[in-house]
């Protein structure tokens, strides 16, 4: 089992915008003022385009599947929020906190994988949950060691214990829970994705431990990653400020290893980070500023990687 994929499935946005109803606990948001909804959508969709190019010129195999007008989804372009995809062709959907973004999971996602010749086996569906309350946002809430079979969640109102050791048990990995912090306003409030705050890559993992508060937990963290031979590369919460931690490995032409990142992330990082993440792979960088600003997410929260086997 691999860690990281070579084909990555990405929904092009049609009517992004700050979405209203996400913003009450992802505090990365921003609103841009004095430019029209319709300035704002066309910002981001030029950099989602870009960035899919960036990314095919590597090699790595993007899908892009267009998001409809059919609903009011503004965060379409973070798909792996709603869905993932296993190694055995089982595919996750799940229970999503903002109404708006439960519009956003779509059968026909699933069809156009198959006829790109993706084997679909066995769907695990969690959105139930959402009538009870209780969510888990994907890749989003969780960051999977697929190698090693652990699954870390820092605890929010988008990530609940319960339904994430259900997933573990289901997928056969070790659940690994913490609690993450960020300063707001002068308080800590929980990180609302793992996935903003960290990145597990096969040799190495980026962390900002001090949004980690309770020190057993941050052992706990630092033990699982020695056991597994992973270099920690630590981040600050400036840097998770600017998505330094919204990454994602993914290999590229050649089996060749890449950490993808936007610009902003990038150009927080020292040059010793810098040095440290080049020590294990290739660095690829775009501008995503209108979507990090509007959508409070970044590169790693616009991809699902898609593990499914290729049909025989």
């Amino acid at each position: 089992m691999h860690q990281t994929t070579t084909t990555i499935l990405m929904i092009r946005p049609l009517n992004f915008r700050m979405n209203e109803q996400t913003a009450v606990n992802n505090y990365y948001q921003k609103r841009i003022e004095n430019i029209f909804p319709a300035s704002v959508n066309a910002k981001a969709q030029k950099e989602f385009d870009t960035y899919v190019e960036k990314l095919r010129n590597f090699g790595i195999n993007v899908i892009v599947v267009s998001d409809t007008n059919e609903f009011d989804t503004p965060d379409a372009l973070f798909p792996n929020n709603w869905i993932s995809f296993h190694k055995e062709g089982t595919v996750a959907l799940y229970p999503m906190f903002a109404e708006n973004r439960r519009l956003e999971r779509r059968e026909d996602v699933l069809v156009q994988l198959e006829e790109k010749g993706f084997l679909i086996d066995n769907v695990v569906d969690y959105t139930s949950a959402e009538e009870e309350g209780f969510f888990l946002e994907g890749t989003g809430s969780m960051v999977l060691d697929r190698v090693n079979n652990k699954a870390y969640c820092a605890l929010s109102p988008r990530a609940d214990e319960e339904l994430f050791i259900e997933f573990c048990e289901d997928f056969e990995y070790t659940p690994v829970i913490f609690n993450a912090n960020q300063t707001v306003n002068n308080k800590r409030e929980r990180i609302y994705h793992t996935n903003v705050m960290m990145c597990v890559a096969e040799t190495f993992v980026v962390i900002c431990l001090s949004s980690v508060d309770d020190k057993t937990e941050r052992k706990n963290l630092l033990k699982h990653f020695k056991e597994d031979g992973k270099k920690v590369i630590d981040i600050t919460e400036e840097q998770v400020n600017n998505f330094a931690g919204n990454m994602l490995q993914v290999r590229g032409k050649e089996d060749e290893r890449f950490l993808i990142m936007s610009d902003a992330a990038l150009n927080s990082l020292t040059q010793s980070q810098k040095a440290q993440i080049t020590n294990h792979c290739r660095i690829i960088s775009s501008s995503l500023e209108t979507i990090e600003i509007c959508g409070g997410g970044s590169a790693r929260c616009m991809m699902a990687e898609v593990f499914l086997p290729k049909k025989i």
